[in-house]
């Protein structure tokens, strides 16, 4: 039998219930989200209870579902969150934090008009694209550059550009799947390039891509493995060797990068990852990786490369649908200056100077939020050895030594303390090991160390 759908109260009468909310949302947008809430009673009867509510009932149901609703819409979806996983580059929480040294230059471009496309000196129509290409020029050696808004647009413009309907030469060890399962034969097929494939997972020797090479061959790339790291019986030639036979066929070489580190990791104490200027001085044509890994900017795809290259990236027009606004070529202009400046670039650059803690420095930072949780909670608490990662496919396989904080308490399971920390005004994010709660202190910032100790205050 059809539910007895009168006793729904008029629409007037219900917006009337939430006229407190009208000086932060206008009627209309009320009125929508309360025709949802109907309709959706309205489709599921029995999961509402319909049948079993007064007027009355329903009249408080709707207007709370729309109350819950409308909260959620006036507030902003974007939180300060505490990342204490460990994962320096974690991709869910944002991957590399910014710090708040250019917030100044931020806020001034963003309340006001900028020079995004306009020539100071002239007032002639300019390149957003200049903002950058000086300071990439410079501590790079590139002839030129282009920035797009991610390392799979970059390497998809790269493709459309120099081989739409033609043949790109990739080694079947480097078909790597870059994140979201986004798969580099599926990047190349979008961009209009046919993919040929040569040697095997795990060798792929000189011969193999100069066998390849025809007159459809546009370009041989290479994919540096930074998200994945294959071992053992594993041939591949120098990156030198493939230029220079390339180069006798005149066929370029492009280099997708990935983590494009502009600092020598080596310094930390981690092994080799290839660097961008170095990179670039083997003679590689084009180059691309990107801005919100080891470099520690913004969410960009920088490409690098030489001149004649990059001007026929520059005419594509795919290159307007995937340019970067006004805000990420900021952020990327602020920190590439970082890196002008070796004394200071540690302190300013705050990916890296996540990346140079020492075991030593977390353990600081742990003696600190102990002497603010009060001592009663102490027995429940334990200071653990602990592993951090770089997160976002760099070094994969490089356990990063750290300290964590496990918490073992019979007030909550681990899973429900997880849940309670990440519904707190600062969500805090840490991970279940051994069926403990743990904070990892390599991805804890000093200032958040109070925010921690009196959330745990108020917990336990």
């Amino acid at each position: 039998m059809r539910p007895d759908f009168s006793k729904f109260p008029s629409m007037d009468s219900l917006l009337s219930a939430l006229k407190e909310f009208e000086d932060r949302i206008d009627a209309i947008f009320i009125k929508h989200i309360l025709e949802q809430i109907v309709d959706s009673i309205k489709t599921n009867p029995i999961k509402y209870k319909f049948e079993k509510l007064n007027r009355k009932e329903l009249i408080d149901l709707i207007t709370e579902l729309a109350e819950v609703k409308i909260t959620e819409v006036l507030t902003p979806s974007f939180y300060h969150v505490i990342n204490a996983t460990g994962i320096i580059l974690h991709t869910g929480l944002g991957r590399a934090p910014l710090g708040s040294n250019n917030l100044q230059q931020l806020k001034e471009v963003t309340a006001h008009y900028t020079n995004l496309e306009i020539k100071i000196n002239s007032g002639k129509r300019g390149e957003r694209l200049e903002h950058t290409s000086v300071l990439l020029q410079l501590l790079t050696g590139a002839d030129d550059s282009v920035v797009v808004n991610n390392n799979a647009a970059a390497v998809l413009l790269i493709l459309n550009s120099l081989a739409r309907r033609k043949e790109v030469i990739v080694s079947r060890g480097e078909q790597v799947e870059i994140g979201g399962s986004f798969r580099m034969p599926e990047v190349m097929k979008s961009s209009g390039a046919k993919m040929v494939e040569i040697g095997s997972t795990n060798k792929t020797h000189l011969h193999d891509y100069e066998a390849a090479i025809s007159d459809k061959t546009a370009a041989i790339m290479i994919v540096h493995p930074s998200n994945f790291k294959i071992i053992g019986f594993t041939q591949k030639p120098e990156p030198a060797e493939i230029i220079t036979m390339a180069h006798n066929y005149r066929v370029p070489v492009i280099y997708d990068l990935g983590s494009g580190a502009f600092y020598d990791m080596q310094k930390f104490g981690f092994e080799y990852e290839p660097i961008v200027s170095d990179v670039l001085s083997q003679g590689f044509d084009i180059v691309s990786f990107s801005g919100d890994k080891l470099l520690g900017g913004p969410q960009m795809g920088i490409i690098l490369g030489k001149q004649t290259y990059i001007e026929k990236i520059k005419r594509n027009h795919l290159l307007r649908a995937l340019r970067c606004d006004k805000i990420s070529l900021t952020l990327l202009s602020a920190t590439l200056r970082q890196y002008l400046h070796y004394p200071t670039l540690i302190a300013s650059n705050t990916t890296l100077k996540l990346f140079s803690r020492t075991v030593k420095d977390m353990k600081q930072l742990s003696n600190h939020l102990l002497r603010l949780i009060n001592k009663k909670h102490h027995p429940n608490l334990k200071i653990v050895s602990a592993e951090g990662r770089a997160g976002s496919g760099a070094y994969p396989v490089y356990p990063i030594p750290s300290l964590a904080l496990q918490i073992n308490t019979q007030r909550y399971s681990a899973e429900k303390l997880a849940r309670l920390l990440r519904l707190q005004e600062i969500p805090i994010f840490g991970y279940i090991m051994d069926d403990c709660y743990h904070l990892n202190y390599l991805t804890i910032f000093d200032e958040e160390i109070p925010i921690i100790a009196k959330t745990l205050n108020h917990l336990l």
